[in-house]
């Protein structure tokens, strides 16, 4: 709650009980556990003021990969290419790619081609573009390319299966007890 915390330092220096109350109702409890600490790593270790840089950003509580990335492309403007579920149908699908995300290989390629897309000037603009896509109109089934801005250039609506791209995650066999 940005009037309860309305700087980092406050919530640093907030009981944790506090914040655990303000949470509530929110769900995973560990989130508010891990931004405390975060907050109080970066009021101590950098003088309050949010690490821009990547590798002091994924050693806060908390911030992984993905967040680190997001954060980085949105707030600091930092080419960093996130990559989810949704950007990964996206690019999949762009790109005709098999495999799913679960797979070393498949992730390797779609972070490429990530690389090679990604705006220098507005990456957050372009991260936050592709996810809502994925969310919006390259759905998992029944995705509406018709309304997609990328429909020209895509080699899976151009294929004619769209939804054939990515490859679902395989499913693990079924175990039957004796």
């Amino acid at each position: 709650d940005l009037k309860a915390f309305p700087r980092i330092s406050d919530l640093a220096a907030a009981p944790l009980e506090r914040v655990l109350e303000l949470w509530s109702g929110l769900g995973y409890y560990r989130r508010a556990r891990h931004l405390h600490q975060a907050a109080q790593a970066v009021v101590a270790d950098y003088s309050g003021r949010f690490p821009d840089d990547y590798t002091d950003l994924v050693s806060l509580p908390g911030i992984g990969d993905y967040t680190a990335k997001a954060v980085l492309s949105i707030a600091f403007n930092r080419p960093y290419a996130v990559l989810d579920g949704n950007v990964a149908r996206v690019v999949a699908r762009l790109f005709a790619l098999q495999g799913n995300l679960h797979q070393p290989r498949f992730r390797r390629e779609v972070e490429t081609e990530l690389a090679a897309l990604i705006s220098h000037s507005h990456p957050g603009h372009f991260n936050q573009a592709l996810m809502e896509l994925g969310q919006t109109i390259c759905l998992p089934r029944g995705p509406r390319c018709s309304a997609c801005p990328l429909e020209k250039w895509c080699q899976g609506f151009l294929s004619g299966t769209p939804q054939a791209f990515p490859l679902p995650r395989p499913r693990r066999a079924d175990r039957r007890r004796v």
